[in-house]
C-alpha cells in the first residue's frame, strides 16, 4: 500500500508542510539542527507529548513524527478538563527544559525575543499547535529557543484560557485558574509575576505583527492585515483591563518585576 503524501494546513509561516506516511516534512531550516536536539532531550526524559525528531530526508527537509488526532479548537474554550492537563503537561515540558545543555553553535528563531531568557522553551504553546488523539501533541517546534518560563506560560495561559474580547471575565479567570494553578501548579512568585506579563506578552504579539505590516515583513504583514492585528489588539485590551482580577485569581497581588519589550503604559490601539 503506497504511503499517504498529503499537505498540512494551518501553518502561517512554516512553508509547505507534507503528511507522507507517519511523518511530516518541512523546510530544513538554520535552527533545525538545535530544534531537533532540544525536542530529542524532552523525548528522552519521557515526554510523548513530543513529536519525535527524524533528522533529514534524501530531499533535504526536516523530519518529525506525524503526531495523529485532532487539532484543538481555537475559536472557543476548551473544557476545564482538558485545560488542567495542558497545563500539567506544559509544567513538564518547562521543568524537562531546565537539564537542557545548550551548545556555542545553537541556532534559533524566536520572533519575539525576552530580556534575560534562561530556558528554552517551545514559544508558541497555543491551541492551533494542540493535537488530540491517542495522545495530548504539541507540534510545530520550529519557533523553539531562548524565553524565560514566566514569558513561555503568559503566552499559554492568554491563548489556551481564551483571555480574548467579548469573553466573560470571570469565565475566563476561572478558566486561566484551572490551567495555572490546578495545572500547572505555578508557584507564588509565578502567580504574582504572571497577571502582568500576561498583558506584555499579549501586547507583544500584537506589537509583533503590527511592525512586520509596517515593513512589510512576510508572512506576517498579510497575517496582520487578515485578522490577527485585529485579534491580538482585542486581547491586549481585554487582559490588561482584567488584570487585577487575573491577579485575585491567582492569589497574588500582581506584584514582582515584569518582562518588559513594549515601553512602559504603551496604549493598545
Amino acid at each position: 500500500m503506497p504511503e499517504i503524501q498529503e499537505p498540512l494546513a494551518g501553518g502561517n509561516a512554516a512553508g509547505e508542510v507534507l503528511r507522507i506516511g507517519m511523518t511530516v516534512r518541512k523546510p530544513w531550516l538554520e535552527s533545525t539542527p538545535s530544534v531537533q536536539r532540544f525536542m530529542a532531550h524532552l523525548r528522552e526524559q519521557g515526554l510523548t507529548d513530543v513529536p519525535l525528531p527524524l533528522g533529514k530526508d534524501a530531499q533535504g527537509r526536516q523530519v518529525t513524527e506525524f503526531a495523529p488526532g485532532t487539532p484543538a479548537p481555537h475559536d472557543r474554550p476548551l473544557p476545564l478538563e482538558v485545560l488542567e492537563e495542558v497545563g500539567r503537561r506544559i509544567r513538564r515540558i518547562h521543568d524537562t527544559a531546565e537539564s537542557f545543555e545548550r551548545n556555542p553553535d545553537d541556532s534559533w528563531s524566536t520572533v519575539i525575543p525576552v530580556p534575560h531568557a534562561n530556558l528554552i522553551c517551545h514559544n508558541d504553546l497555543a491551541p492551533w499547535n494542540l493535537v488530540a488523539g491517542e495522545r495530548l501533541a504539541f507540534i510545530d517546534w520550529d519557533g523553539a529557543g531562548p524565553s524565560t518560563r514566566l514569558w513561555d506560560l503568559a503566552y499559554a495561559a492568554q491563548s489556551f484560557a481564551f483571555l480574548v474580547a467579548g469573553e466573560d471575565p470571570g469565565r475566563a479567570a476561572a478558566r486561566l485558574r484551572v490551567l495555572v494553578l490546578d495545572g500547572y501548579r505555578a508557584d507564588a512568585d509565578l502567580r504574582a509575576r504572571l497577571p502582568g506579563a500576561l498583558g506584555e506578552r499579549t501586547m507583544a504579539m500584537y506589537d509583533f505583527l503590527h511592525e512586520a505590516h509596517r515593513r512589510d515583513i512576510r508572512p506576517w504583514a498579510g497575517m496582520f492585515v487578515d485578522g490577527h492585528g485585529r485579534h491580538w489588539a482585542g486581547a491586549a485590551r481585554f487582559v490588561r483591563e482584567n488584570e487585577p482580577l487575573w491577579a485575585s485569581t491567582l492569589g497574588g497581588n500582581g506584584a514582582g518585576q515584569r518582562p518588559r519589550t513594549t515601553a512602559p503604559g504603551r496604549q493598545v490601539p
